[in-house]
């Protein structure tokens, strides 16, 4: 239950379960210090989820904003973060940048549509435009090789440190265009794996 804890509308949530979560304090969830006719002293966290009293919760579902980096924020990137969104956007609003913005990989275009996801219309982002416009965020990840991920900034507020994950780079591959396409799903379906393990760890 959240439960008025004292006169100045201070409320506490406690956590139950298999994690060891302090009480979080929520001050003045109501919006006005005085208390409003009617208002109750306790609410479920059911009635938290179900949104009924939003406008005294402010915030406290936002959802948990990722960012996903490469090079040239051309392919990697762009299909991590249009995973992410497309298979967790009720949870978790995910962006990418580049070190160094290209053009976005037609490859990269290409497997995405075969598994129903559209980034055509996508536009490469510099991460530094990021870092320097103050943008914040829970997780980052880099998913080039270790050399390239040691050149990203390190954005405040992190939850933890940037995580690193090396997927080979598809503007890289030879040979034909069938057999770039196989290596760049094969580059796909990892990104995937990864995005669909990192998730089970952290809910």
């Amino acid at each position: 239950m959240l439960r008025r804890f004292n006169e100045k509308n201070v409320y506490f949530v406690p956590f139950v379960g298999n994690r060891n979560l302090p009480l979080l304090l929520f001050n003045n969830l109501s919006g006005s210090p005085e208390r409003r006719p009617g208002q109750p002293d306790s609410y479920s966290i059911s009635e938290l989820i179900a949104g009924v009293f939003p406008e005294r919760i402010g915030g406290f579902m936002e959802k948990t904003k990722v960012l996903f980096v490469c090079v040239h924020n051309s392919a990697r990137s762009q299909m991590a973060e249009a995973f992410l969104n497309h298979l967790h956007g009720d949870k978790f609003i995910a962006e990418s940048a580049g070190l160094e913005p290209g053009t976005l990989n037609p490859l990269a275009i290409e497997v995405m549509k075969e598994v129903n996801i559209d980034i055509s219309n996508n536009k490469t982002k510099s991460v530094f435009d990021f870092y320097k416009n103050g943008k914040l965020f829970s997780y980052v990840f880099t998913v080039c090789d270790a050399a390239s991920s040691e050149m990203c900034p390190i954005f405040p507020g992190l939850i933890t440190q940037t995580i690193r994950w090396s997927f080979e780079d598809p503007s890289s591959f030879t040979g034909s265009h069938e057999e770039k396409l196989e290596k760049t799903r094969r580059v796909r379906d990892a990104i995937k794996d990864s995005i669909e393990i990192w998730i089970k760890e952290i809910m």
